[in-house]
C-alpha cells in the first residue's frame, strides 16, 4: 500500500491531502468535503478506511486553507471549491499509477455540489459520484449535464436535504439512485448509520469501476 502526503499549489498557497493507493487498487475516490470540513473529517475518514479495505484508493484533501476556512463567504463559494477540485483531479491524473485507474468523487453537503459541477468539466473522466447529504439545490440547473452515475445518500430525518435530493434525482440523466438511511440525521451520527453510508458508497464505486463482482469476496477476506 502506498500512503503519502501531497501538496498542491494554488498561486502562493498550497493545500495538503493524503493519498492512499492499496495493493491491487481498483479505482481512486477523491473526497470533496463540505463547508467547514477538511481532510481530517472523522466521517469521511471512516468512509475512506472502508473503501481502502475494498482495494479502492482514496485522496482526502483540504479544499480551503485554515485561514480561508474561517471565512464564511469562502466556505460556501461553490465556484472556488469546484475549481480546486478540478485542479486536484487533474494533478492526480498526472501520476502514472493513477492514470490507469477509474476516478470517482465522494462529496458531502456542499462538497457534493462541487463534485457534480466538477464532473461536468471533466467529461468522461469520472466513473461514479456518491453524494452524502448533498446540497444539490445549489446546482439544480447543471445536474442534467452530469455524465457520471450518481448515488445520493440522505438520512431519513434530514427532511430538508431529503426533499432537495428527491428533486435532484429527477434532474439527473445518468444511472442514478436515491438511498434513504433509516434512523439517520444529516451527520449520520446514529449507531450503524455511517457504516451504511460506507457500504452503499463502496458498492456503487465497485459497480461503476467494473469491480462489483469482487465485493463479496473482498469483504469476506476482510472479516477473516
Amino acid at each position: 500500500m502506498l500512503k503519502e502526503l501531497q501538496k498542491i499549489y494554488f498561486g502562493h498557497t498550497f493545500l495538503e491531502g493524503e493519498l492512499i493507493i492499496p495493493d491491487n487498487c481498483k479505482g481512486l475516490v477523491i473526497f470533496s468535503h463540505g463547508s467547514g470540513s477538511g481532510r481530517f473529517s472523522p466521517r469521511n475518514n471512516f468512509v475512506a478506511q472502508y473503501l481502502n479495505k475494498l482495494s479502492l484508493g482514496t485522496f482526502l484533501f483540504d479544499l480551503l486553507t485554515k485561514e480561508e476556512a474561517l471565512d464564511y463567504t469562502i466556505r460556501f463559494d461553490i465556484p472556488i471549491l469546484t475549481a480546486r477540485l478540478i485542479k486536484v483531479t487533474k494533478y492526480l491524473l498526472k501520476f502514472t499509477m493513477i492514470k490507469r485507474l477509474p476516478i470517482c468523487f465522494f462529496g458531502g453537503s456542499t462538497g457534493a455540489t462541487s463534485a457534480m459541477i466538477a464532473s461536468i468539466s471533466l467529461p468522461n473522466k469520472i466513473a461514479a459520484i456518491v453524494s452524502r447529504g448533498g446540497r444539490l439545490d445549489l446546482t439544480y440547473e447543471q445536474l442534467p449535464l452530469v455524465d457520471a452515475p450518481s448515488l445520493l445518500i440522505v438520512g431519513e430525518f434530514d427532511e430538508d436535504i431529503l426533499e432537495i435530493n428527491r428533486k435532484a434525482i429527477d434532474l439527473l440523466q445518468v444511472p442514478k439512485k436515491l438511498e434513504i438511511v433509516s434512523g439517520a440525521s444529516h451527520l449520520f451520527e446514529e449507531a450503524g448509520t455511517l457504516e451504511q453510508v460506507a457500504e452503499l458508497a463502496g458498492e456503487w464505486f465497485l459497480r461503476y469501476t467494473g469491480q462489483q463482482s469482487d465485493l463479496k469476496n473482498q469483504m469476506s477476506k476482510n472479516t477473516d
